[in-house]
């Protein structure tokens, strides 16, 4: 029998994964069996356990592919030459947020991945990890900001860091769930609070 290519593999997988988040996206991740993500990718049984044995296991490799993108980003804009001012740097991430969050973007299943996330120990293990990254990305912005006068000498990059991403979540949150405010609108607010606290602009 010829062996199979890792470009087939891995096309396969991507095949489920695109069916699985489909199902997932319509129907939440409770309400969705194997059965229906079988179907949805139009395999038989045994292709789909092949590749995955749980329907845990697609959740967690739904989780992975919906926040690696994110982490690409914020690991980008945090080792940017020369360093991005504070105000830019968060532009691009709201940006990169705003087009995630519509009806087949990341962010809504991000949401169904955070609450899943307080049933589940092996997936709280893995946000906490990969968020715990993702504010790193955000204290090295502000170390930076720091080190190019932008923030004052005696600012907590830890602690600045923290809020910096903060504001990222909670921008997805408000778009996703209550039609927030517009990405521009929101960055206005985050320079007035930065300008108002002596950020350089």
């Amino acid at each position: 029998m010829p062996r199979v290519s890792d470009e087939h593999l891995a096309a396969r997988r991507r095949q489920i994964l695109d069916a699985a988040r489909r199902c997932f996206l319509r129907n939440g991740f409770h309400a969705t069996s194997m059965q229906d993500v079988i179907s949805e990718a139009g395999l038989s049984v045994g292709a789909v356990y092949r590749y995955f044995g749980s329907k845990h296991e697609l959740v967690t490799s739904i989780a992975e592919s919906v926040l690696d993108g994110a982490d690409e980003l914020f690991a980008t804009l945090a080792a940017a030459e020369p360093p991005l001012p504070l105000v830019e740097a968060l532009d691009r991430a709201l940006q990169f947020v705003e087009s995630q969050t519509g009806p087949d973007g990341v962010f809504p299943l991000a949401i169904q991945v955070w609450a899943e996330s307080l049933r589940d120990p092996a997936l709280a293990e893995f946000i906490t990890r990969l968020y715990g990254r993702f504010r790193s990305r955000f204290v090295e912005l502000a170390r930076r900001a720091q080190q190019a006068g932008e923030l004052p000498a005696d600012a907590d990059a830890e602690a600045v860091g923290a809020v910096l991403f903060g504001l990222i979540p909670g921008f997805a949150l408000q778009r996703v769930l209550a039609a927030g405010p517009d990405p521009k609108t929101y960055l206005d607010g985050i320079r007035a609070l930065l300008a108002g606290h002596g950020v350089a602009e």
